[in-house]
């Protein structure tokens, strides 16, 4: 009797667990498909018609993508943000798991170094944009400033189609390497110490502890830095808006900047979504790809 009792007890507060789970859950769960799951069903749908806003939408089939395999400015935007993608996951690769390696070691002032690293991640987009607005301005800017002291004439960063797109790539390193590198941080605070102990007393480098250890060890850390990476890359759109509007001469639009472009300056809906469908596959085949490279499951 005791038994059942008891079993009746623990299926109550198993039930009350679950409701409390599921009432807990629902928030998120709602908050998801409305500003999600429901816009991205939306994006697909309008990608097949032409919606001006005005208008009711009407359904011309594949003739948004057509036209955009004939656009000339969809295929700059591409090579834009391709051009970004290379020069700044790379880079942004580099710099985080190196100043996560260096904070990693038991020195003084590690603490007030790793603040003062991830400070710009907690600036918005646009706030940082603004201040390296200011930091390349060719004729008041602060680098120009520090290059003239050497005796090196400054450039203009924002202004020249040549240095536009690496002046964007440099702000959004500074931007945003301070997050990847507390990921990294954590990875490598994972590593259990007896690995290089072991390896020391091998005779190995520190080279070859880096490539024989550190690396195998991180690689799912290192496959979600580069996975998110690469989608901020191309997604791309806060920085090249408030600095350079795209330009000079369409060095900088990108992908999502012109899906702006289409969407609310030129009220064509209909191709802005199938702009997006396209961006969203290509994001997938290079998740893919950066999985098989980097080994790790999806």
């Amino acid at each position: 009797m005791r038994k059942k009792e008891k079993r009746v007890v623990e299926e109550k507060v198993v039930g009350k667990q679950d409701r409390m789970g599921r009432l807990f859950v629902a928030p998120p769960v709602i908050l998801f498909l409305l500003f999600t799951l429901l816009p991205m069903i939306m994006a697909i749908g309008l990608s097949f018609t032409k919606y001006d806003v005005i208008n009711p939408p009407r359904l011309v089939g594949l003739a948004n993508f057509r036209k955009m395999i004939k656009d000339e400015f969809f295929w700059i935007a591409l090579k834009n943000t391709c051009v970004y993608t290379l020069m700044y996951v790379p880079a942004g690769l580099l710099l985080s798991l190196g100043a996560a390696m260096f904070l990693n070691a038991d020195q003084k002032m590690v603490g007030l170094f790793r603040t003062l690293f991830y400070l710009p991640v907690l600036s918005s987009t646009v706030a940082t944009a603004t201040l390296w607005f200011w930091i390349l301005n060719p004729q008041l800017g602060l680098l120009n400033g520090i290059l003239e002291l050497f005796g090196i004439s400054g450039k203009a960063w924002l202004y020249d189609s040549k240095l536009a797109m690496f002046s964007i790539v440099l702000m959004s390193l500074w931007a945003g390497f301070g997050g990847n590198m507390m990921i990294f941080l954590a990875g490598l605070k994972g590593i259990p110490p007896i690995y290089y102990e072991a390896a020391k007393i091998e005779g190995a480098s520190k080279w070859q502890m880096f490539t024989k250890i550190t690396m195998p060890s991180i690689t799912k850390t290192t496959f979600l830095v580069s996975t998110m990476l690469i989608i901020g890359t191309f997604q791309v759109f806060d920085q090249a808006f408030v600095l350079t509007k795209g330009g000079p001469g369409n060095a900088t639009i990108t992908i999502v900047y012109y899906i702006y472009i289409n969407g609310f300056k030129n009220l064509d809906m209909g191709y802005a979504s199938s702009i997006s469908l396209v961006l969203f596959a290509i994001i997938l085949v290079m998740t893919v790809i950066n999985s098989k490279i980097n080994k790790a499951d999806i």
